[in-house]
């Protein structure tokens, strides 16, 4: 891990120890949340992680289950009917 130093890039979390003292521990900030490819609306069934974060997550808690998950349900039900109409 790259070394810490006093900046903002850096998340600050307050940690009181078992000896009373409270210091801070610097960790990585938090991910935006994903939004559709589409309309920009935020996703959700994403989880904000970083990459080590996620990596260690089962596969079916990165992203939802349904097909196109990266994008909104509205835009994929318009996409899917658009493509079903195109079919016919």
């Amino acid at each position: 891990m790259k070394t810490m130093h006093r900046s903002r890039s850096w998340r600050r979390k307050y940690v009181r120890t078992p000896g009373g003292r409270t210091v801070i521990h610097f960790e990585r900030k938090k991910p935006k949340v994903a939004h559709c490819a589409m309309c920009g609306r935020p996703l959700n069934g994403i989880p904000r992680g970083r990459p080590n974060e996620l990596r260690k997550l089962p596969k079916t808690k990165k992203r939802p289950e349904r097909p196109m998950p990266n994008l909104c349900p509205s835009c994929m039900r318009r996409i899917m009917k658009a493509q079903a109409r195109a079919t016919l």
